[in-house]
């Protein structure tokens, strides 16, 4: 068995090169870009820690890895766009560099050649690969869809962006495992368990995510932290202060989301201001730990020796504490 860090190394090694053709430099080259500002690469190691919970690592798992990766960073380009993010990883944002055209170009190019990847594995479980691999892609975009659309709604309830939040995120995490798992020969039933696994996993990730957008140290975080507040975000932080809010705390919430007459500096600290008095961070530290904790009961549940469930307890751990 190897540590999330042993994997991260190891799949590094084969990724760490070009994926793309050396002509036509303005399209592939900000392609390469992205990949080049490195990144955790939580979603493909799962794909090898999936499968080494069964057994030593197939070779196809690597191919599949890269997939994801592709494909995840595919969907980052062109999320940054939709955010009008300025940075990514602590630079310029593919889009911010190389102008949206080129940036969506570039994604998309990206998306196709992961699918290259996903031909190169035996024949024995294409079939089950790419209809997992599809029916994720599909969700991450659905969910993207719906973070947009809540942008332009007043109210959202918790309920709907628990609904969002797994689809654009969450899913992924799952189903990278989840490939991984039926690479190494899993029974439907652990399949399943390891799914949840990282549902679950993905949503604890995603309110650390919104935590540290609002609470984060910008040094650490590599993104501009208060970004979700200036693009008028329903995180769960957003929506939580709206519930337990006073009549008149909710309406100065909602005046400083309007942006009018207010400067970005002023309509952070104003937020944040807000989201201390109700006492947000104490309730999102609370919510993480309830997901995450659903995450461990099913990889418990999932019949595999405990042992070789360490890697993946640690890095539960991880993405829950992280920082950055």
């Amino acid at each position: 068995m190897h540590s999330f860090l042993e994997l991260s190394g190891l799949f590094e090694q084969r990724f760490n090169t070009s994926h793309f053709p050396a002509h036509t430099q303005t399209l592939y080259g900000p392609a390469s870009y992205i990949l080049e500002l490195g990144g955790k690469r939580v979603r493909p190691v799962c794909v090898l820690m999936g499968n080494e919970l069964f057994g030593e690592i197939n070779p196809d798992a690597y191919e599949v890895a890269t997939a994801i990766e592709l494909f995840h960073n595919f969907s980052l380009i062109h999320d940054d766009i939709m955010d009008k993010a300025p940075l990514r990883r602590g630079m310029e944002t593919v889009h911010k560099k190389f102008g949206e055209s080129t940036a969506l170009l570039a994604g998309d190019v990206m998306l196709v050649q992961s699918y290259d990847y996903l031909n190169k594995i035996k024949t024995d479980y294409l079939q089950k690969i790419i209809h997992i691999f599809n029916e994720t892609a599909r969700a991450v975009c659905e969910g993207q869809q719906l973070d947009m659309d809540f942008e332009q709604r007043s109210n959202v309830s918790l309920d709907e962006y628990l609904h969002m939040i797994t689809l654009k995120t969450s899913v992924l995490l799952a189903a990278s495992i989840q490939l991984g798992a039926v690479l190494g020969g899993a029974g439907l039933g652990n399949q399943q368990h390891l799914y949840e696994f990282g549902k679950n996993l993905g949503i604890a990730f995603q309110v650390q995510d919104d935590y540290l957008d609002a609470f984060g140290d910008p040094d650490k975080f590599g993104k501009l932290v208060g970004g979700d507040i200036l693009a008028n975000k329903k995180t769960f932080l957003m929506i939580h202060a709206l519930e337990v809010a006073t009549h008149k705390q909710a309406a100065e919430l909602n005046e400083l989301m309007s942006g009018i007459n207010i400067s970005n500096e002023d309509k952070i600290a104003g937020v944040l201001k807000i989201y201390t008095e109700c006492g947000v961070a104490d309730w999102a530290r609370e919510l993480k730990n309830k997901f995450l904790q659903t995450a461990l009961q099913h990889l418990e549940d999932t019949a595999v020796l405990s042992v070789r469930k360490k890697p993946l307890i640690e890095l539960a751990e991880y993405l829950i504490q992280r920082e950055s």
